[in-house]
């Protein structure tokens, strides 16, 4: 069997998607983290569309890459000019990659009424700009635009296309699933037929094939399926993006894709020890196009390998592979336990070990903290998202927990002047080891200026403080019906050099639930420096 290629094209297509946008810089470092993993091409955009795809192609000349062949992206030549005439053309070769990906129509429909030419100047747009490329010593990849929407209305035309391509020189035949209405079982009917007419073709001109490659698009939520069963047909160029992102519902899923086939079928695309980046890849990816990570994405999600029902959990516990279809290590992840109103013993066993806390033997400790979630739960308040909370309340209901800081009392006032927006003040008064400590902060809400204020009186005893900071603030109303009196959860999620951590508070006052959450961060925060004075990782 060919060995698999991975074509990448997030930085072109990828960026098709909504909301996704990255500067020339931006894309040079997802491309250094690709040509890390063992991808072997980037496209890196189309050089004759944008200024910022340009600047790319002249900042990836000057960057070395190990494994990985940068490839420009384009159309065939436009209809009744010479390909040395046509600007996108010469674009791609203005780019400098040592490979080149053209697209051409495969579809009779947009020949005839979107490109209003006829179907014999297609043929001749496509076999002339790959021939001529191929003249200009380029490695020469065709994407074949809605192949197989054209395939199914007109086979023998959207045939004679590849044939166009193959005769002049194309080194890889890429078929594309453009609209992304493909089925799996058909595509893998099609990609075999056209793989024994591509291999007619090299019989005949007595010269090795070209490689075939897929492409598709999720618009039926079967991207990755429909490019497994290419694969499966013969294909051996697998395109696609980092965590799915592209046009409308996006492209196939590379971190779906690459440990299907290195582990599930056997097709080894990058090493095993690339293989166990990939959710760091993903992260990357999704932290430089500012876009929140999906949890539920297979495999590098948070939530991939997270357990929640207490049947499952104690059954992860004897055998892992009872319920994980592979080792979450083995892509880069790992397994979450979560507690809820769901929990059995198994979890809070688990959760707490991985907090670092061990329980009694008997279980009585156990069967306290299961019973004391459901009911805390049930008021409201949600375990699984806020680990921080969580080892605290153990803490607690095992009398192990000792506070650092008490709260005396604290008073929030807010101004409003009608040429200003709101200010807030808080004062704040705590105890501190035997020493009441009394401060005064501002911030741009209640919530701000009680957390500055906290900040403020705590630093004094613990300047290691100042490594923390608040990331994310939430708040959700419990049951609405209420009205303004309802209860209110507030989670917060904080952060140091070395760990994440999330609490949360429940409350029909907002600014209590606030505190409640901040307490509980500060008071995880300052635990664990002190299980951990050296703040090395354990």
């Amino acid at each position: 069997m060919d060995p698999i290629l991975l074509y990448d094209t997030t930085l072109r297509d990828g960026t098709q998607g909504e909301k996704i946008s990255f500067s020339a810089a931006e894309k040079i470092g997802i491309a250094q983290r690709l040509d890390e993993m063992g991808f072997h091409y980037i496209e890196g955009g189309w050089p004759g569309s944008n200024p910022r795809d340009i600047e790319f192609f002249e900042l990836a000349q000057r960057t070395p890459f190990k494994t990985a062949c940068i490839t420009a992206f384009g159309a065939t030549r436009r209809p009744d000019m010479a390909p040395e005439d046509d600007p996108s053309i010469m674009a791609l070769l203005r780019s400098k990659t040592a490979a080149v990906t053209v697209f051409g129509k495969s579809w009779d429909l947009h020949v005839e009424q979107v490109m209003h030419t006829t179907l014999a100047e297609n043929l001749k747009m496509i076999g002339e700009s790959v021939a001529y490329l191929r003249e200009n010593k380029r490695e020469v990849i065709y994407d074949a635009e809605h192949f197989f929407d054209g395939y199914r209305e007109n086979p023998s035309y959207a045939l004679e296309t590849l044939k166009a391509a193959a005769e002049s020189g194309a080194d890889t035949v890429v078929l594309c699933d453009t609209n992304g209405g493909s089925l799996p079982f058909d595509v893998l009917e099609i990609v075999a037929r056209v793989r024994h007419f591509l291999a007619d073709i090299g019989n005949r001109r007595q010269a090795a094939p070209p490689r075939l490659g897929i492409h598709t698009h999720n618009d039926s939520g079967l991207a990755v399926a429909n490019t497994l069963a290419a694969v499966k047909a013969g294909a051996c160029m697998v395109q696609g993006t980092i965590n799915g992102y592209g046009e409308r519902c996006g492209n196939a899923d590379l971190t779906s894709i690459i440990p299907v086939l290195t582990v599930k079928m056997q097709r080894p695309c990058v090493s095993d020890q690339n293989l166990a980046r990939l959710k760091s890849l993903s992260r990357f990816v999704s932290d430089t196009a500012n876009m929140t990570p999906y949890d539920a994405r297979p495999f590098v999600g948070n939530s991939a390998f997270a357990h929640k029902g207490g049947v499952h959990v104690n059954a992860v516990m004897k055998v892992a592979r009872a319920y994980e279809h592979l080792d979450p290590q083995t892509v880069g992840n790992r397994r979450r336990v979560l507690v809820s109103d769901l929990s059995g013993k198994s979890n809070v066993v688990y959760k707490a070990r991985e907090l670092g806390l061990d329980l009694d033997d008997n279980g009585a400790d156990c069967r306290k903290i299961v019973s004391k979630v459901k009911d805390l739960e049930h008021q409201g308040y949600e375990f699984e998202a806020a680990d921080g909370s969580f080892k605290i309340l153990i803490e607690k209901l095992t009398q192990r927990f000792r506070p650092v800081f008490d709260l005396e009392s604290f008073r929030i006032s807010i101004e409003k002047d009608k040429n200003k927006p709101c200010s807030a003040h808080a004062t704040i008064k705590i105890s501190v080891q035997g020493q009441e400590e009394i401060t005064a902060a501002e911030g741009l809400g209640p919530v701000s200026a009680l957390d500055n204020a906290l900040r403020k009186a705590l630093h004094k005893f613990f300047p290691e403080l100042a490594a923390m900071r608040l990331v994310d603030f939430k708040v959700r109303v419990i049951d609405g019906r209420a009205g303004t009196a309802a209860r209110v959860r507030v989670s917060i999620e904080s952060r140091d050099q070395e760990d994440i951590w999330s609490t949360i508070g429940v409350s029909e006052d907002i600014i209590e639930a606030s505190w409640q959450a901040l307490a509980d961060s500060f008071h995880y925060k300052l635990s664990k420096q002190a299980a951990n004075p050296t703040g090395a990782k354990p």
